[in-house]
């Protein structure tokens, strides 16, 4: 209360102060000339009120007809010493307030006043006046920082009881970034809460809140309070992606070791380092996946990610697993292909154990362009007579294997056999 109501009075005699006319020669090195006959400042007459970041004074007027105004010196007991510099120089005597603001607070300063001609002659200064600025008004008494937000912390204060507070500044700091930055002003007293957003995940960031009042004076900063971004979900390390299923690729996963999972997002690659793009998302609760591919002996990698409710996403930055549908079937191995009687014989070997049937394929050659095939399938033995040949036509045959889920094997070369045509008897 006693702060307030210095700083109340300082305004006050500001606002009496900011008519004077006066202006400054600041840090004047040069050596005073001093006449000694000239009236001095009665030490006894200067009076000053102290603010945070200013000092007011007031001294009697001297009445001597060659004083022309003051010279104002001043040093930094902390800083300078007694080592006292030029800092103005008021050009109307009759001007008998000053106020310095070039002042930093609790700070102890000594001044002298020396009264001054127009010839840059003064008279001997006055006696060492000391005097201090205040201290820092009290920061805010109790402030809090919300960790386990996504990308985001929440920084809560209560508001200072000064009623002279106008607005708060925030700021920040990290252990990657010491240095305080100044985010945002909180308007208003009673305004008591920030959100600062676009934060990296995981990761532990320093807050301090100052008070300022309308005349932007600041108060001391609040204690230092600390909060950490929620972390990224726990990743998916457990998938697996079969290689033995037709036309399609099974995935499954054990589920996140994140309990506020919402659902897991599939990603798919023909690359196992690049090139991944989003193909479905499923529930939390569902952990296997059917990927249907109309293509036999494909090949994918596949990654998976968590989200959880707040819409975080686990890294991509995992390992992927590989996954394939079923090859096709070896083709059989040809091992007779003849004309024996009135039929054609074909004979082959079976080149794969998950062969169950084959399927030969007839191709007849009637004319110069016309070709006709047919495919004769569900054969199990590994042995097919044609008879339902013509003498003099060309026929060419071709065999594939069949496993249980119909798919086939490529084909085998053609073989071409013709049945003569007997002579005609003369």
């Amino acid at each position: 209360m006693k702060n307030l109501m210095k700083i109340t009075s300082s305004l006050a005699l500001i606002l009496l102060v900011s008519g004077c006319s006066y202006k400054g020669d600041l840090m004047s090195a040069k050596k005073p000339k001093i006449d000694e006959t000239l009236e001095v400042v009665d030490s006894n007459s200067i009076r000053s009120i102290s603010d945070v970041n200013a000092i007011a004074f007031e001294w009697k007027k001297v009445d001597d007809t060659r004083v022309k105004g003051y010279n104002f010196y001043r040093a930094n007991l902390q800083k300078d010493g007694t080592k006292l510099k030029l800092i103005d120089t008021i050009e109307n005597k009759y001007v008998t307030h000053y106020l310095d603001t070039n002042v930093e607070p609790n700070t102890k300063y000594v001044y002298k006043i020396s009264s001054a001609t127009k010839n840059d002659v003064e008279s001997k200064t006055t006696k060492d006046y000391i005097v201090s600025t205040l201290d820092l008004p009290d920061g805010i008494s109790f402030i809090q920082a919300i960790s386990n937000l996504p990308r985001q912390i929440k920084i809560v204060w209560r508001p200072h009881g000064n009623e002279r507070v106008a607005y708060y500044k925030v700021e920040r700091s990290s252990p990657q970034t010491p240095k305080w930055k100044e985010l945002d002003d909180v308007k208003g007293r009673l305004q008591a809460e920030y959100i600062d957003e676009d934060l990296k995940d995981s990761v532990v960031y320093n807050y301090r809140v100052t008070a300022y009042t309308f005349d932007d004076i600041p108060t001391k900063p609040s204690q230092i309070v600390k909060a950490q971004t929620k972390a990224l979900p726990a990743g998916i390390y457990t998938l697996k992606a079969s290689t033995n299923r037709p036309r399609k690729i099974v995935l499954n996963w054990n589920a996140s070791e994140s309990s506020d999972v919402v659902r897991y997002n599939i990603y798919r690659s023909s690359s196992a380092t690049s090139g991944f793009s989003y193909l479905k998302s499923v529930n939390s609760k569902t952990l296997d996946y059917e990927d249907f591919i109309n293509e036999d002996g494909k090949i994918f990698f596949y990654k998976i990610t968590a989200t959880d409710k707040d819409g975080l996403e686990s890294s991509l930055n995992v390992n992927a697993v590989m996954g394939s549908t079923l090859n096709k079937v070896n083709k059989p191995i040809m091992t007779l292909a003849q004309i024996q009687g009135e039929k054609a014989i074909l004979n082959w070997q079976s080149a794969d154990k998950r062969t169950v049937s084959f399927n030969v394929y007839k191709t007849v050659k009637d004319g110069m362009f016309n070709k006709k095939t047919t495919k004769i399938s569900g054969i199990k033995a590994l042995r097919y007579e044609d008879k339902d040949i013509v003498r003099g036509v060309e026929y060419s045959y071709s065999i594939q294997s069949v496993d249980e889920f119909g798919i086939a094997s490529e084909k085998t070369d053609t073989t071409q056999l013709i049945l003569p045509k007997l002579r005609e008897l003369k």
